[in-house]
């Protein structure tokens, strides 16, 4: 009975849905015969009005041409182009044709300057040499009839489209054009006879895609180019015909029907909007297209109203089926074992679960005690349990058991009572097999054992924080070096657990750890410093951190490795230091000199300042190293380093160069007396004698002075001369020092000690 209520209203609806379509398809069908109808009317009138627009442009043209060709003729044959009365009388331009719009005609000789004018005896001053009608026969480029570009013309400053013929002298040569025009007015009233209706029009290009006139529009457009266009493309390839397309100037959407004008290179187009083509089939589609909506939804409506009793009655019947239906499909489906029980423990209901865990099809199942089911001696664990349910206090435990099918299960199981208000009239019994989930926890577990045990084994610092930036985690490595526990750390700022430094201030730097997770992504690892947070002990670290996110992007906290590079600091400021300065007398080496000596002269030359080169030999040096050795040697060159550097100014640089040679930068200096006055006092620093391994060592000294910028431009050269200045100390006796007066000159001596005895 249900079945053939349900076939019934189905068929009323179908029946009135097939009524309504088929009104509704004979109405577009009609509409659409009426819009053909429209459309078709329209491509053929407009087609018939450009054919008639084209062969009156096309008579009146080949009738300016033609005049055109019979004054160029007539000058041809005249031998004398110059004498302008006589040329006016053998050219005839009475026999012109008197068009309307038809402007004067004017004779250009070949620089372009008018030589004879139709409307006026004495011709009037212009020039035409720059118009691209007169370039292009000029240029040879052309032959033949020309039509320029609309302009204004230069005679009658009205808008014109220019028509031109070359005239030639006997031997061929290029001798002027022929030249008039058809004034843009003269288009406009001839397409103003036509009514298009909104957003329509005519329109005349020439072939290259310049306008020519543009009705109603205006002369706003006359000049432009529409070249490269779609539809320009189209005229130009197809000559005539007719086709939709959108307007280049105004995106209104048109129908073009568009034929050559002759055999001239123009091309004249009728377009007319859609819309108005449309318009008087839109009005009839909107009232027959509402008359047969409403028929429609009234039929539509009638059917519904006649089967909704019938759906009404249906609906019950289906809550119903589809309610025991999905209820029984939710249950059988569900991965667990869920039963009812009565307050005798008898199986009231089952689902398929008790079938694959306990071996018990559902149809033995109803009706069956627990204890059948489980077993007398797993019934025997689980009885206490199941007799505080059946007092009202639900039970929810873990337990292990083997299936039918020799599988070990771990379960969660949970015994709710059904109660009657204070009744319990049995129970709803659930187990969940959570094998899967213990066997995660385990490997968690373990995982994260190893995980513990990896951290607290490498040899850098690990600290870890929450998304807002609290300690979570510190290795014992980052215990040792921060100063804090790990359960001391737990929970505060990682800002104020980790405190990293520059080098060279107490500024903080940016947290790399809040930097990367605003930013979520790792940061290159950053040089800083960490100091202890009970000794004060500070170490240098690289530190680099990256975000932690968890399995959907979200960023949940970070983790922050510093390993500690204080040694490699250490080592490398050594490395530096070794670089620029003497390892045995702690001196500048050539390379900080040479630094030092190129800011000295820069310094100078701003300031008009000198700068004095000292070069230095320990007189006798040899005869001690090889009578005491070596390291005593080595004992002199520190005592000597360290008088050197009592005697000069702070300013001053003393270079050991090598052996038992020194050179000084005196940087700033007025003139070579001042440089002098530096070398008497080194000078004096030899008149004590050396203690050497207990014995008192005399020792001279021999020099070389040179000065910047007079003995030298650069550090080498201003070496170089005090060297040479050295050289001839030593050669004139020793222990004294002289100074370098320029190439050719000999040394002049300044300073002089006193014979050693």
């Amino acid at each position: 009975m249900l079945q053939s209520r349900k076939s019934l209203s189905h068929r009323l609806l179908w029946l009135a849905l097939l009524l309504s379509l088929g009104i509704g398809a004979l109405t577009v069908r009609t509409l659409w015969t009426l819009r053909n109808d429209e459309w078709n009317y329209a491509l053929q009138a407009n087609a018939n009005l450009v054919g008639t627009l084209s062969r009156s442009l096309e008579w009146t043209l080949d009738a300016v041409d033609q005049s055109l060709l019979s004054v160029a003729s007539e000058l041809e044959r005249v031998k004398d182009l110059s004498a302008t009365a006589q040329l006016r009388q053998q050219v005839r331009f009475e026999g012109l044709m008197r068009l309307q719009g038809l402007g004067d005609v004017l004779v250009l000789n070949a620089q372009g300057d008018i030589i004879l004018d139709s409307g006026f005896s004495e011709p009037r001053k212009a020039n035409f040499a720059d118009r691209d009608y007169f370039r292009a026969f000029k240029d040879g480029r052309h032959e033949g009839l020309f039509i320029g570009k609309p302009v204004p013309s230069r005679v009658s400053q009205l808008n014109s489209l220019p028509m031109a013929r070359a005239y030639h002298t006997p031997d061929g040569a290029f001798a002027g054009i022929v030249l008039s025009a058809v004034r843009l007015s003269y288009f406009n009233e001839l397409f103003a006879s036509v009514n298009l209706g909104d957003n329509s029009g005519v329109n005349l290009f020439r072939a290259d895609g310049i306008i020519v006139s543009r009705f109603p529009y205006g002369d706003l457009d006359v000049g432009k180019s529409i070249a490269g266009s779609a539809n320009m493309l189209r005229f130009q390839q197809e000559n005539q015909g007719s086709f939709v397309g959108l307007a280049e100037l105004d995106g209104v959407e048109r129908s073009y029907s568009f034929t050559r004008v002759g055999r001239f290179p123009l091309i004249l187009n009728v377009a007319q909007a859609r819309s108005t083509i449309e318009s008087k089939w839109t009005r009839s589609a909107w009232g027959l297209g509402m008359f047969t909506l409403l028929l429609m939804l009234s039929c539509m409506a009638l059917a519904v109203l006649f089967s909704r009793e019938l759906q009404r009655r249906q609906a019950i019947s289906a809550r119903l089926l589809r309610a025991e239906r999905d209820m029984s499909t939710i249950l059988h489906s569900i991965p667990s074992v869920v039963g009812s029980w009565d307050a005798n423990l008898y199986n009231r209901f089952g689902n398929q679960a008790h079938e694959i865990w306990f071996g018990v099809p559902l149809e033995k199942l109803r009706g069956m005690h627990m204890s059948e089911m489980l077993g007398s001696k797993r019934f025997g664990y689980t009885e206490p349990l199941l007799r505080k349910a059946l007092e009202g206090e639900p039970q929810v435990f873990e337990t292990t058991l083997t299936d039918k099918q020799g599988m070990a299960r771990h379960v969660i199981v949970s015994y709710t009572p059904e109660r009657d208000g204070e009744q319990v009239l049995g129970l709803f019994i659930q187990l969940t097999d959570i094998t899967d989930r213990k066997h995660m926890e385990d490997q968690l577990f373990e995982e994260k054992e190893l995980m513990r045990l990896t951290l607290q084994s490498i040899g850098d610092a690990v600290v870890c924080c929450n998304a807002a930036g609290h300690v979570t985690y510190l290795n014992p490595v980052a215990q040792r070096l921060t100063g804090w526990q790990g359960f001391d750390a737990a929970g505060r700022d990682v800002d104020e657990v980790i405190r990293l430094l520059p080098s060279d201030a107490e500024v903080e730097l940016d947290s790399p750890l809040r930097t990367a997770m605003q930013n979520d992504r790792p940061m290159a690892a950053t040089r800083g410093v960490v100091e202890h947070r009970a000794t004060h002990q500070r170490f240098d670290v690289e530190l680099s951190a990256s975000p932690i996110a968890d399995r959907h992007g979200h960023v949940t906290g970070a983790v922050a490795v510093l390993r500690d590079v204080t040694q490699a600091v250490a080592m490398a400021a050594r490395m530096a230091r070794l670089a620029h300065y003497d390892a045995l007398t702690d001196l500048p080496n050539r390379v900080l000199l040479q630094d030092r000596a190129q800011q000295a002269i820069a310094q100078a030359q701003r300031d008009g300042k000198h700068v004095g080169v000292l070069y230095l030999d320990l007189d006798g040096f040899k005869q001690v190293n090889d009578a005491m050795g070596h390291d005593v040697g080595d004992q002199l060159l520190v005592q000597w380093a360290q008088r050197l550097q009592a005697a000069v100014r702070q300013t001053d640089t003393v270079c050991r160069q090598g052996g038992d040679e020194f050179v000084l930068l005196l940087p700033g200096i007025g003139n070579a007396q001042q440089a002098t006055v530096v070398a008497r006092k080194i000078m004096a620093q030899c008149e004590a004698p050396f203690m050497l391994q207990g014995v008192a060592v005399p020792m001279g000294l021999s020099g070389g002075i040179s000065l910047y910028p007079e003995h030298g431009r650069d550090l080498d050269e201003l070496t170089r001369h005090a060297d040479a200045a050295m050289y001839a100390a030593k050669q004139a006796g020793r222990n004294q020092v002289r100074l370098y007066e320029g190439t050719g000159q000999p040394p002049r001596l300044v300073v002089q000690q006193a014979a050693l005895a």
